[in-house]
């Protein structure tokens, strides 16, 4: 991170360079011009004399201000997005550290369509909303869900894909006897949801959950859907996947996919138990987030991104981009 705020200082140091360069060259015209015609003055009627010089002073005011338009023009483009580098396959790191998943390559998809020069920087989670609010970047890519709370201090894009989430334990649990249904949608509710919600207060009582904190999982956990739920949190999902196999969690809770990736790729023993969740706390899919606009420059800098992140993921949409990279990192098509 600290490479990070050298180099935007760096850039910012830049920028000022060339407005200085800009106000000494219109500072130089100035004196220049008013030498020339002071020089001339006693030719020149002194009505006339004047009004050329006001006429040299709104041309070089103008140029300025094209200069400066310019030079604004090419930061603008430059677009930094936020993800956490830890959550896959949303988002992760090689053995080279270098961030990879289904959304580092959707950012690089959606930036290529919109023209924008983006850069992807890495952000623990719990810190995501706080530094796209203090502009350490421009863009949230982190497989975060478009909740009513969350939407209270940011804007999100349209959904991009669907993060159904599920309850995982290690293989031979009790839990894995539970009889629900495959999926319940909160937000659509019925008896079927409320029977199921019954089934999961038994099935957890007693049970240690352990889940990622800051998270929708963390909050319906917390909700008191399913009774009072002894929930342990954790920094990363990468410490909730080591700690339910270590036997420190009875179960978890996060999105499916990050349990059968790590099952995958580890070759643990991990299933998934009980039905998906989505809707409600589980929120309506995951989209970009980004700071909500205001009358400032920068507040209409943020709005016009968000239409342009809608425009671009609608493209990427309709040409199966989105599909195609679901399909390649989930195992199915988890487009919204």
């Amino acid at each position: 991170m600290f490479s990070i705020r050298i180099l935007e200082i760096q850039l910012w140091i830049g920028f000022i360079s060339q407005v200085l360069t800009v106000l000494g060259t219109f500072h130089h015209q100035l004196i220049t011009k008013n030498f020339f015609l002071n020089s001339q003055i006693c030719e020149i009627n002194p009505h006339n004399h004047m009004e050329e010089k006001m006429n040299i002073f709104k041309k070089t005011i103008l140029s300025v201000l094209a200069s400066l338009l310019l030079i604004g023009n090419v930061y603008a483009d430059k677009i930094k997005i936020g993800t956490e580098g830890a959550y896959p396959p949303w988002n992760s790191k090689d053995a080279s550290g270098a961030l990879i998943g289904f959304e580092v390559e959707l950012a690089e998809e959606l930036c290529k369509i919109m023209g924008h020069e983006c850069t992807i920087v890495e952000q623990d989670w719990d810190g995501m909303i706080p530094a796209l609010l203090m502009r350490k970047f421009d863009a949230i890519m982190a497989g975060m869900s478009i909740t009513a709370e969350r939407q209270k201090t940011i804007t999100f894009s349209q959904g991009y894909a669907d993060e159904v989430a599920a309850l995982a334990v290690m293989k031979g649990s009790s839990l894995e006897s539970m009889d629900t249904p495959e999926g319940i949608n909160l937000t659509l509710g019925g008896s079927a949801v409320k029977k199921t919600l019954k089934t999961l207060t038994a099935a957890l009582a007693g049970k240690t959950v352990c889940t990622q904190t800051g998270t929708i999982h963390q909050n319906f956990l917390e909700s008191g859907d399913v009774g009072k739920v002894n929930v342990r949190t954790y920094k990363t999902q990468d410490e909730v996947n080591l700690d339910l196999t270590s036997g420190r969690c009875d179960v978890a809770l996060a999105a499916a996919v990050a349990f059968t990736d790590y099952a995958d790729k580890s070759g643990k023993p991990v299933v998934l138990v009980g039905p998906t969740f989505s809707g409600g706390a589980f929120g309506n899919g995951v989209g970009v987030g980004i700071r909500q606009g205001g009358d400032d420059a920068i507040g209409t800098r943020d709005a016009k991104l968000l239409k342009d992140f809608n425009k671009a993921i609608n493209t990427a949409r309709k040409q199966g981009i989105i599909s195609k990279l679901a399909i390649k990192h989930f195992g199915f098509d988890a487009s919204m």
